[in-house]
């Protein structure tokens, strides 16, 4: 399977791969890494919530990122391949990218999610992985594609932020053997570390130190959870990624089991992050068609912020009552 990728690849003469939405480390940092290998004839898209927005601030120092296309700016090119880099579902590529998508007669999804269906021709997907990257390192030693500096740089952020700095349980042996060969290959470990989790503008601190302050506690302080309305971005003119961290944030409460950030998109779509210590995830976010990991996942609820708060916190309570999955 891994050979018929770059097989196609090679025959391919205009390639677009894409991030999902709500783009984080993992799905950017992957992205640059395999158009670094691809080449011209590859774009990147960069899929945001809010008003065709690009790349987050903090991720701008990827290599070759500057070259992404947005939603605004992806026009109507026509694609002979699209690759999809940590691309849950289908669900995860929205307008006009989704129509793009649906369009290509050849289309290549490579992913680590356990709840991944296969919504793409070809499907690489490795749920043992601790991120996309890890997954597309394994692809290109296999393929004994050389590492490039500036490749070791992407893959060591995807692989840095989507194991939480390599806190989290998909982190294996191997996952610490990639990243010691990439930082062997030049990668300042340190620098990009405080590139992604200490550079954040002073506005984003304060807009996640009012929702975290507004925390709403259930059930002994098992369950945590804010909300943020879409007169709160307005308010504050919060950027799409300002809520990263925030669930996180919630989840380390010593009392706390499940956390989740429930965002408005508009009067009838709410957008959901959740974070477990215990409670496999996965399992609320399918009641909702949604997906993830086991400690970390997400959702779209097409209703609005009041029922989509209330259906949300009856399916979790089902979980709370489970015993624990330790």
């Amino acid at each position: 399977m891994i050979t018929q990728i770059f097989e196609q690849i090679k025959n391919a003469d205009k390639i677009l791969i894409i991030s999902h939405i709500s783009p984080d480390g993992d799905t950017l940092g992957s992205m640059c890494a395999l158009k670094l290998v691809i080449g011209e004839k590859a774009d990147m898209l960069v899929q945001n919530m809010k008003d065709g927005g690009g790349v987050p601030d903090v991720y701008k120092f990827l290599p070759g990122i500057e070259s992404a296309k947005t939603l605004k700016t992806v026009g109507d090119t026509h694609y002979d391949l699209i690759i999809t880099v940590d691309v849950a579902s289908i669900d995860r590529i929205v307008q006009p990218a989704r129509k793009i998508f649906d369009s290509c007669e050849n289309t290549i999804c490579i992913d680590h999610h356990k709840t991944n269906k296969g919504f793409a021709k070809i499907n690489v997907n490795f749920p043992s992985a601790s991120s996309c990257g890890e997954v597309l390192y394994n692809i290109f030693t296999e393929q004994e594609i050389e590492i490039t500096k500036d490749m070791a740089d992407c893959l060591y952020v995807a692989i840095l932020t989507d194991t939480g700095c390599f806190k989290y349980e998909t982190t294996s042996v191997h996952t610490f053997e990639i990243a010691a060969k990439l930082v062997s290959l030049g990668v300042d470990s340190a620098d990009l570390a405080s590139r992604c989790y200490d550079n954040k503008p002073k506005s984003m601190v304060m807009f996640q130190a009012h929702f975290i302050c507004n925390a709403k506690f259930l059930h002994q302080n098992r369950l945590c959870y804010t909300t943020i309305r879409e007169r709160d971005i307005e308010k504050f003119s919060a950027k799409d990624e300002y809520t990263e961290g925030i669930c996180e944030s919630l989840r380390s409460i010593n009392t706390v089991e499940v956390a989740f950030v429930m965002k408005e998109i508009d009067k009838n779509a709410v957008k959901v992050s959740l974070r477990s210590k215990f409670v496999d995830l996965t399992k609320i976010t399918a009641r909702f068609s949604g997906g993830g990991h086991w400690r970390a996942a997400g959702c779209t609820i097409h209703k609005s912020l009041e029922i989509a708060q209330r259906l949300l916190i009856e399916e979790i309570e089902k979980h709370l009552l489970e015993p624990r999955q330790d």
